[in-house]
């Protein structure tokens, strides 16, 4: 006769194991001798061997008991449901490294490929991280906010990414990261800027320059502040946009540069509206 220690030895496991099996009533626990202590035979061993076996499988241990009970049809019939559990579990495991994976690869968390291949054509292009980075959070805004509108707004994207001037403001744009407010090379720039955006909107004529995005002005503002937390020169420029004819970050909006942001032409039928062509 074994003890719980010797049983536990022969057939692989723990003591706490053991113990564990008893409390769940896979293993028949046996009456205590004249001294106090359970003693085990060797159909308990080959007992233990078969639930221990059953559970490195991956055998549920509430239907561990079932399957030690099955003749052999039921035993067949319980493997192949196990299994079947099993295989969607290994598949949903995959999917979790797959995520993992994402996640170490950084930009392609939450990001639609074609996104993620725009935020490394601006690396190529020399742009700033700091850039790219607020590109990456805004488009993960936008994915998941919208996500119909993220194919729309990247072919935009991939089209306006060709354009040399525009290529130019996101250098420009990392450079004045590190500027000062009152930097007279900011005002300098707003007065390039403002004639450039100006003549996109015109070249692309009403229907392109008044797209709609489709997004509530709430969220226009989240993205706006999603910029201007990460860069506050950006605020700084649009206040500078505004008194040469154009305002907002995220939806641009054409105003007179003489009555200021206050001012728009919400009166004027042919109000021109885009979103920053850059």
């Amino acid at each position: 006769m074994l003890t719980i220690g010797e049983l536990a030895s022969y057939a692989g496991v723990t003591v706490r194991a053991v113990r564990h099996y008893h409390a769940k009533g896979l293993l028949p626990e046996p009456e205590r001798d004249h001294s106090g202590y359970r003693r085990y035979d060797a159909g308990a061993v080959v007992e233990l061997i078969k639930i221990r076996t059953l559970a490195e499988a991956g055998v549920p241990l509430a239907r561990v008991r079932e399957l030690l009970q099955a003749d052999e049809e039921e035993f067949a019939a319980a493997v192949a449901d196990i299994d079947k559990r099993l295989r969607a579990e290994i598949r949903e495991r995959q999917r979790n490294r797959e995520r993992i994976a994402r996640l170490a690869s950084g930009d392609s968390l939450a990001l639609p490929p074609e996104v993620v291949e725009f935020l490394d054509r601006l690396r190529a292009l020399g742009v700033d991280e700091r850039i790219v980075e607020v590109e990456r959070d805004g488009w993960i805004l936008l994915a998941a906010h919208t996500p119909e509108l993220a194919s729309e707004w990247m072919a935009r994207k991939r089209e306006q990414i060709a354009d040399p001037e525009l290529i130019d403001f996101y250098l420009t744009l990392g450079q004045a990261l590190d500027w000062a407010a009152g930097d007279p090379r900011l005002a300098e720039w707003a007065d390039k800027l403002a004639p450039y955006i100006t003549r996109i909107a015109d070249e692309r004529g009403e229907d392109h320059v008044d797209d709609d995005p489709g997004i509530e002005p709430s969220f226009v503002e989240l993205l706006d502040t999603l910029v201007f937390d990460a860069a506050p020169l950006a605020r700084r420029l649009i206040e500078l946009l505004e008194k040469r004819g154009w305002t907002g970050w995220t939806k641009l909006e054409r105003v007179d540069p003489a009555r200021g942001a206050a001012g728009t032409r919400q009166e004027d039928t042919a109000v021109q509206r885009s979103r920053r062509p850059w």
